[in-house]
């Protein structure tokens, strides 16, 4: 197919048959990979297909999937002829680049100058094909993020794979200091154990050496009794030996005399004597065996005392080794006690700290509720003197009116009564404060009121004009639809409102536009539109989901207002905007201007009266309630501007008291600001708040690719004055012969290398970049008694303190209400150290470009 169809040309110069053959043949891969509803505008632009086909294709209930409705769309299109083949394959090229290349063989081109003739090339398709492009884009970004984003999710879990290694590792250490702890334990009652056992054999000892000293006095006195027997034993031998010796002679002398008798004498005698001598010798051997005995025991105390001296010894290297380790045990309890009273020193200096803060931070909120509470019974008696200023207002029209009536009486002559009848001015009315629209708001008190004041434009009570059908009040219908009407890109138009007029709002242009004008009167009439509008706002308070069908918004959501008089006026309907584009995501109903400046002054006065208790609780995700923003009436924006178009009225120009009274200007609390889009294409520069962080910062990012600091430059009197004139001046500081300037060349000139300026200026200078068409990132980083210890060496490096630090977090914080653009927050529990601010700063900057810019 690629060799038939090789230029956008030869898809026109093909038969139908041929371009319908082709369809065919990827029939299947159409009703699958398209979206009907998102080819039916290009083909109804087409004028192949009509509103009936659009609505039976998307909406009927025949078909229960996309598929079947595409095959619908396919067939219908085959009804159509070769025009409808060729406008089909055209939206292709649009919406579905994948599937015409399929189908052609063709890369899809937006070459704007190169359409099938079906429909004039305007300016509409032009933007909506523009529109396209750049969607595609952003799905292109979208999936770089997206890539982005699964990198550093595999990042993440490799992180997170590191950390449960590390804490199975911390486990595995608790596990065994656990065992650790067991054992010194176990080995503590082991050593109570030997102390016990050392006691028992230390007892023991000292038995055994009483025992030893009765054995060795049992032994001596065995001794001294063996000593004795010897020497009785001796004595013995020598008086028997003496008796023998006498015996014998004694024999002798009677063997003389005497030998039968003598010898038997003496036989006697020597057996009495060998009696005697044998039992001595009985005793001699029972005391022998007695002295062998006492040696043996002798011997055997003798060597349980060596064992018992040995168990002493080794028990006493025990106890010396134990005592060492309760030594060490007791050095160790010693500095554990010792860190401990320090801890508890610390943490009493910490508590008392913290009590004088919570004094401290009691009292700035009682100051706060105090001013809070003034500044609300300030609006209610601003309010109250207000109305009563309106009721005398109306009591001095009136009173002039009944003059006039009396001078128109006092003539006699009819043609000057019709004259004074003609200028007789429109009473002043009384200004709704119940209600207030986006555009033209005025209404009458009862909301039928055909009166129509001298200088606006003329139409006639009983023809309400061709805006009536749009909800604007009767009489003034014709004049206002002439001054606002809305162009197809959503921009508000006026052509002659005073209130408006001489305005350099871009938004609000001076220049009328008849041919939009009656094409949305016409709309009007057909009730294919019921409202002419479509604007932007910030909110500046938090609004709740109270009913079914409200839309719930948080302070500084962007919501795309497109209709001021949906339900009859009573509230708005408006579509929550993505950060991203201007598409509107969620939509649903909010408070009009009125009932949400009502809610703003309730919820000032509900934090005012907030109790201490509820302010001490922790507050839920910290989410931002009240942009407090006051504005005069005479500069305010067109929303506050339309509340008062009614109230001018150009006949009483000539009467100085009323000029003056309406060009007095108040104060007034702002719930909706009108704000713009803008999408820079060029790196947007950075500015810091509070300033002293920005400058730790800007010295660590200075050393990153795409970031610089943008330097201020000094500048003679005469240079000054030249940039002066040009505008070209952002922030100033004097020095001796000139000063020191920030100038916009030069941040242009970092933006066009591709550079992120980093800006040390302050916030007032945000309002003059917007006037120089340059739009900064604000990142802004919250600041509390935590996050300013871990500043603290590079603010030693500065030169400045802590509370230094948090008295300017303070300042500039109230601040940043002020500035007229959003900006992004960084929580204090977000990072941890300078480095991982770093990174998160890098991030926001990288989202923050990705952004579109609103500016009030």
């Amino acid at each position: 197919m690629a060799e038939l169809c090789r230029t956008d040309s030869s898809l026109t110069a093909l038969e139908e048959e041929m371009l319908w053959e082709m369809m065919e043949d990827h029939r299947c891969r159409i009703v699958r990979s398209i979206c009907p509803s998102r080819l039916t505008p290009y083909l109804r632009q087409a004028k192949v297909l009509d509103q009936l086909d659009e609505e039976e294709v998307l909406h009927s209930p025949r078909f229960t999937n996309t598929a079947m409705r595409v095959g619908h769309l396919l067939d219908l299109l085959k009804t159509r002829g070769k025009n409808g083949a060729i406008a089909f394959l055209e939206s292709l090229k649009f919406h579905n680049p994948d599937v015409y290349t399929l189908v052609t063989g063709l890369q899809p081109s937006m070459d704007f100058t190169n359409f099938s003739g079906l429909m004039e090339t305007s300016k509409l398709t032009e933007c909506l094909a523009g529109a396209i492009g750049s969607l595609q884009e952003e799905l292109s970004q979208e999936k770089g993020q997206k890539e982005a984003l699964l990198r550093q999710c595999q990042q993440l879990q490799e992180h997170l794979g590191q950390a449960e290694a590390r804490a199975e590792g911390l486990r595995q250490l608790e596990a065994d200091h656990s065992r650790m702890k067991r054992e010194v334990s176990a080995h503590f009652h082991e050593v109570l154990k030997l102390k016990d056992e050392m006691l028992s054999l230390s007892l023991h000892y000292s038995n055994a050496l009483q025992e030893k000293d009765l054995a060795a006095t049992r032994c001596r006195g065995l001794q001294e009794e063996l000593y004795l027997m010897k020497q009785e034993l001796q004595r013995e031998k020598m008086s028997s030996s003496c008796e023998r010796e006498f015996r014998e002679r004694s024999l002798k002398m009677t063997n003389d005399l005497e030998p039968g008798d003598e010898e038997l004498s003496r036989l006697k005698e020597e057996n009495e004597k060998l009696r005697s001598l044998t039992f001595s010798l009985a005793e001699k051997d029972i005391l022998e065996q007695n002295l062998d005995e006492a040696l043996e025991s002798r011997q055997e105390l003798v060597n349980r005392i060596h064992s018992l001296r040995e168990q002493a010894m080794a028990a006493e290297r025990q106890r010396k080794q134990y005592w060492e380790e309760k030594e060490q045990t007791l050095l160790q309890f010693q500095k554990t006690k010792v860190d401990c009273e320090i801890y508890k020193e610390k943490m009493n200096v910490l508590q008392s700290q913290v009590v004088e803060l919570q004094k401290e931070r009691d009292q700035a909120y009682s100051a706060r509720d105090g001013s809070q509470l003034e500044m609300s019974q300030n609006l209610a008696e601003k309010d109250a003197l207000r109305r009563k200023v309106f009721e005398l207002t109306d009591q001095v029209c009136e009173l002039r009116q009944q003059v006039q009536r009396l001078q128109a009486q006092a003539e006699s002559l009819p043609g000057p009564k019709q004259e004074a009848g003609a200028r007789e001015p429109c009473p002043k009315r009384k200004q709704q404060l119940v209600r207030m629209f986006a555009l033209c708001p005025w209404d009458d008190s009862d909301g039928s009121s055909s009166e129509q004041c001298p200088g606006e434009a003329e139409a006639s009570p009983q023809d309400p004009g061709p805006g009536h059908g749009a909800g604007l009040p009767r009489g003034r219908a014709a004049g206002a639809d002439k001054r606002y009407w809305r162009e197809p890109h959503g921009h508000l138009h006026s052509s002659g409102h005073p209130g408006l007029r001489g305005r350099r709002d871009g938004v609000v242009p001076r220049h009328p536009d008849y041919d939009g004008y009656k094409k949305l009167v016409q709309d009007l009439k057909a009730k294919v539109a019921t409202s002419g509008d479509s604007f932007y706002i910030r909110v500046n308070l938090a609004l709740e989901r109270r009913a079914e069908g409200e839309l719930q918004v948080h302070c500084n959501d962007i919501l795309h207002v497109t209709d001021t008089l949906f339900q009859g006026g009573s509230c708005w309907h408006a579509h929550r905007v993505g950060p991203y584009s201007t598409k509107g995501t969620e939509q649903g109903t909010i408070p009009n201007y009125a009932q949400a400046q009502q809610l703003l002054i309730a919820l000032i006065q509900d934090m005012a009266h907030r109790s201490t208790m509820a302010r001490k609780q922790p507050s839920v995700g910290g989410q931002k309630l009240v942009r407090i923003v006051s504005m005069d009436r005479t500069k305010a924006s067109p929303l506050w501007s339309s509340f008062d178009g009614g109230q001018s009225d150009p006949s009483q120009v000539e009467d100085p008291s009323t000029v003056c009274f309406w060009a007095e200007s108040y104060f007034t609390l702002v719930p909706y600001t009108l704000v713009h889009s803008h999408r820079p294409s060029r790196p947007r520069p950075v500015l810091f708040v509070p300033r002293v962080v920005g400058k730790i910062l800007m010295e660590k990012l200075c050393l990153l690719q795409g970031y610089k600091k943008c330097p201020a430059a000094y500048l003679s009197q005469e240079e000054y004055d030249a940039s002066s004139q040009r505008g070209d001046i952002i922030q100033q500081r004097e020095a001796s012969g000139g000063r020191y300037c920030v100038t916009c060349s030069a941040v242009e000139s970092l933006m066009g290398k591709n550079t992120h300026a980093l800006l040390d200026v302050q916030l007032d200078s945000v309002r003059v970049l917007h006037k120089m068409e340059i739009f900064p990132i604000i990142i802004y980083i919250s600041i509390n008694e935590k996050v300013a210890k871990k500043f603290k060496k590079a603010l030693q490096q500065l030169g400045t303190t802590e509370d230094q630090l948090l008295e300017a977090a303070r300042q500039e914080e109230g601040e940043l209400d002020k500035v007229p653009c959003l900006y992004s927050s960084l929580a204090p529990d977000s990072w941890s150290d300078l480095h991982a601010l770093l990174g998160c700063v890098r991030l926001a900057i990288a989202d923050e470009q990705k952004k579109v810019v609103w500016t009030e």
